[in-house]
């Protein structure tokens, strides 16, 4: 999904400066191009199935983008003995899809660049499929017939880096379409992060690999952390700061705007120093830069910049407009407006701070976009280097670029190196391989991110090439309530060789979720109970050691007060509401997991609730409990085997205005009666 993130013009020229390559406009001269993707690949482990001679040869990788610049001699070719075999023009038919926007190109080279630049598949074929002229304005039927035609043209995998920033029900359905067909279907979480519940279609697509963006494997791959008062901050280290050997600590001082004329008459001498982005001027531009100069020059060891309008931001040091001399002093960086103005107020009374910037490659992104999207599911499940990725460029151009763009084709890549090595392998169970071997992902502090951030983890590809171990799910939701405080799960395991004699099981999560387990041939049969009256969501996870390999199974537990139980009769379901407390209504929500679509219904507790169901599927349950106090939810599944073929559902497809109109016009005949032409 592209938003053109973080084309920061001068911090290419630091980054140019720091691996050592001379910098010639927008683009590297192309002899001065060493081997670009060798950060973030070989960071993913692809050495390892290189030396086994596995490189993605015979396995097609569909780009629905914005084309690709098959003149380039990373991707030349177009046509059959070409880098890009085929594909399709939506935006000019009749015309190859050649790519005259750059990201397209940028993807297809992080998957299969064969050149001066090595992607991580470098012998995989691309089908591109052009969607979008400028990777900003998608059209989602446009992106649904690229599915559709990369499905036709016999491809093994799907990326798409593109998508809508809300839920569309259209894509999913195409999504699974392609699933159904035995492809495996990549996509980009999204660059609306850090909020949460930022994460459209087709990421959101229940069966679809959505992959979230971490840093790369660069020292430019700076976090920081800031504790005031003992209390932590999300800060953001601007470009130009560098890393610090230790914490700094002391005081922290506000100084306006950071002006000349603000450091005036206030003693910030060895002080951490916070101030205001922007200026009380109207149209003066107050460059961090100046903020910098000024605060270093009064003897400030570092700065905070907080926002003058909400949310949090990356600003940079080095820019056009700064002094040719200029070269930053202390470290900067930047913080959420509410969170600066928080610290503001509470130094007033006691003033003590610690900063500290440090280098983190496996640190999730601040624009990677969040789950959930679901109760049912996990959103983004993994995620991969997307910030700082050097990759091919239109025109024969290597290009630094960000977004979770980049990140997605680092997994389709993947899954082309596991396809070729694994080719009777259903793309589920690649998936499996893949989810499940990932690397653990820590935020600032050493905390392990949490799924709705990062999923299961990092990828990392020389785990999932020696994994003999197929687990089936890679990662559960489970709900448990007041009523009944147990639930009795199971893991299929799958060996692609080898014996399950030295298998290794624990659970790590909190203290108050008990964990058992035993195994049953190939079944690892697992029980969760919980203690006490821990209401809320909680993440474990079960750790199994085979063969030298670590898996991770993600657990998102749904502790609920009130439940929803619910059983089936011939087309319909029934429910039953419990609450300890006295319930006095409910929403009750039912998501059919093929397609999502959602079908919803109310219940009183005098009454049973019901819904018709018309497809063999997996049904989730949501139900809104309102008591006397609050309103709580309740969450259940139901697997559907037993629905006749042929039965169907009355569907009109009518749009969202005419039927408002239509509800008006019933309404109306409600009160007034039909008219009678006489």
């Amino acid at each position: 999904m592209h938003k053109k993130f973080v084309k920061f013009l001068a911090f290419l020229l630091i980054l140019a400066i720091a691996v050592g390559f001379v910098f010639s406009g927008f683009f590297f001269a192309e002899d001065e191009i060493r081997a670009y993707l060798d950060k973030s690949v070989p960071f993913i482990g692809t050495d390892i199935p290189r030396m086994g001679g596995i490189d993605g040869a015979g396995i097609k990788v569909a780009v629905i983008d914005t084309g690709v610049d098959f003149n380039h001699p990373d991707l030349l070719g177009w046509g059959p003995d070409g880098k890009v075999i085929g594909g399709y023009n939506f935006i000019e038919e009749n015309k190859p899809p050649l790519d005259k926007n750059g990201h397209g190109t940028q993807v297809a080279g992080v998957i299969a660049a064969d050149g001066q630049a090595k992607g991580v598949a470098p012998k995989a074929k691309i089908l591109a499929y052009k969607v979008s002229e400028d990777g900003e304005g998608v059209s989602s039927d446009l992106i649904i017939r690229a599915i559709e035609k990369a499905v036709e043209d016999g491809a093994d995998i799907i990326n798409i880096s593109l998508g809508v920033n809300k839920t569309n029900s259209k894509i999913d359905r195409a999504v699974n379409l392609a699933l159904e067909k035995e492809i495996f279907v990549v996509t980009a979480a999204g660059n609306d992060g850090p909020g949460f519940q930022t994460i459209g279609s087709p990421g959101r697509n229940y069966g679809s690999v959505t992959v979230g963006a971490t840093y790369n494997n660069l020292t430019s791959s700076l976090v920081a952390t800031l504790e005031v008062n003992d209390k932590p901050f999300t800060v953001i280290p601007m470009v130009g700061s560098e890393k610090l050997n230790g914490p700094i600590t002391g005081k922290i001082i506000f100084a306006g705007y950071g002006k000349l004329k603000d450091f005036e008459g206030i003693d910030v001498k060895d002080a951490i120093v916070i101030v205001e982005r922007g200026s009380d001027v109207e149209g003066e531009l107050l460059y961090f830069s100046i903020k910098e100069n000024n605060a270093a020059n009064a003897g400030a060891k570092a700065l905070i910049v907080y926002n003058n309008v909400p949310g949090i931001f990356l600003g940079e040091l080095i820019h056009d407009f700064a002094d040719s001399d200029y070269n930053p002093q202390i470290p900067v960086v930047s913080i959420d407006r509410e969170e600066g103005l928080e610290i503001i107020e509470s130094i007033k009374n006691e003033n003590n701070a610690s900063m500290h910037l440090f280098y983190n490659p496996d640190f999730v992104a601040h624009f990677s976009s969040r789950g959930p999207v679901s109760p049912f599911y996990l959103k983004p499940e993994l995620v991969a280097p997307g910030a700082y990725i050097n990759t091919t460029q239109s025109n024969a151009g290597y290009n630094f670029t960000s977004g979770t763009s980049y990140a997605a084709p680092h997994v389709s890549g993947a899954a082309a190196l596991l396809l070729q090595k694994n080719p009777s392998l259903h793309h589920h169970e690649i998936k499996s391989l893949l989810l499940t071997t990932v690397e653990p992902v820590s935020d600032a502090y050493g905390q392990q991110f949490s799924l709705n951030d990062a999923g299961a983890g990092r990828l990392d590809i020389e785990n999932a090439y020696g994994a003999n171990l197929i687990i089936m799910p890679p990662n559960f939701v489970i709900s448990i309530s007041s009523d009944d405080t147990i639930a009795e799960k199971q893991l299929q395991l799958k060996l692609i060789d080898g014996t399950l004699d030295d298998l290794d099981v624990k659970f790590e999560g909190p203290e108050f979720i008990q964990f058992g387990y035993n195994l049953e041939e190939d079944n690892l049969k697992f029980k969760l109970s919980m203690t006490g009256e821990n209401f809320g969501e909680h993440e474990g996870q079960i750790i199994i050691h085979h063969d030298g390999t670590r898996y991770t199974i993600p657990i998102l537990v749904h502790y609920t007060e009130g439940s929803i139980s619910v059983i089936q009769q011939n087309q319909k379901l029934i429910f039953d509401i419990y609450h300890p407390e006295k319930w006095n209504f409910a929403k009750i929500s039912v998501t059919n997991s093929k397609d999502g679509r959602v079908d919803t219904t109310t219940m009183l507790p005098n009454n049973k609730a019901t819904i018709d169901v018309f497809e063999n599927a997996e049904y989730w349950i949501e139900a809104k409990i309102r008591t006397d106090q609050n309103s709580t939810s309740a969450y259940n599944t139901i697997d559907i085997t037993t629905i006749p073929d042929g039965i169907q559902r009355l569907d009109f497809d009518i749009p969202e205005k005419q039927i408002g109109i239509i509800a008006i016009i019933v309404a109306a005949i409600g009160i007034f009666g039909l008219i009678k032409r006489r």
